[in-house]
């Protein structure tokens, strides 16, 4: 339990899946005999949403906040962090709610005693298994979660999507592969077939000259071309 002298912090964890959003759980404990009103703010809000971020604590009675991350699409390098939380909080008249609570509040300036704890974030990678854990049950067995130990808000290793993605690319890596192939091949029956066109044109030429009109030789070449082309094509 992380502890100033109006309040006691005590963590909680909770598992979610990576993609999904992960809550952590407060509780904050009022020590004193006085209405305590409090505030938690962070320093990455649009990364963490707290709620209730401000309230007020009954003497000797407990609030809880829950903090919840914003799912996260791969683990920081080698697991730093740098986010932090705040819990302020200060002793208030009896009646006070959580509406009377504005920033003034906690203005030391005001003369207010402000007490205050710090947390900070860490990210922690999950414990190692004793044996070889098989492929299939890798994701299943690996903890994903942030809590609250000691004081620190803690994170466990937020494991990169990038294996779910791997089958699918490779799906799409061989369909590219074939698409390519398939265009060489249909280029290459189009240039076979420009050729052999330039072949008969030729050849009919020729023909003409020596003979000077078709002859059965030409017409048969001519069959022969017409069926070579109609396989070629087929086979694409």
């Amino acid at each position: 339990m992380s502890a100033g002298d109006l309040l006691g912090i005590e963590p909680s964890s909770s598992n979610s899946h990576l993609k999904k959003q992960i809550s952590c759980s407060l509780q904050l404990s009022n020590k004193t005999d006085d209405f305590v009103a409090f505030k938690v703010k962070t320093t990455s809000p649009k990364k963490y949403c707290v709620r209730p971020n401000t309230g007020i604590v009954s003497p000797h009675s407990t609030c809880d906040v829950v903090v919840t991350m914003q799912a996260q699409r791969e683990a920081p390098p080698d697991l730093q962090c740098k986010d932090k939380f705040l819990v302020q909080s200060v002793v208030t008249s009896a009646g006070t709610t959580a509406k009377d609570i504005t920033a003034e509040t906690f203005t030391k300036e005001s003369g207010n005693k402000v007490d205050e704890v710090k947390l900070r974030v860490v990210y922690v990678a999950p414990p190692q298994p004793p044996s070889p854990v098989p492929e299939e049950s890798e994701e299943s067995s690996s903890p994903r979660a942030f809590e609250l130990d000691n004081g620190n808000l803690t994170s466990r290793e937020l494991v990169s999507a990038s294996r779910e993605d791997a089958e699918p690319q490779e799906k799409s890596s061989e369909a590219a592969v074939l698409i390519s192939r398939l265009a060489e091949e249909k280029n290459s029956a189009i240039q076979q077939n420009k050729k052999l066109r330039q072949e008969l044109e030729l050849l009919r030429r020729e023909v003409g000259k020596q003979h000077g009109g078709f002859s059965f030789t030409f017409m048969l070449a001519v069959v022969l071309l017409g069926i070579l082309m109609g396989y070629i094509l087929k086979s694409l």
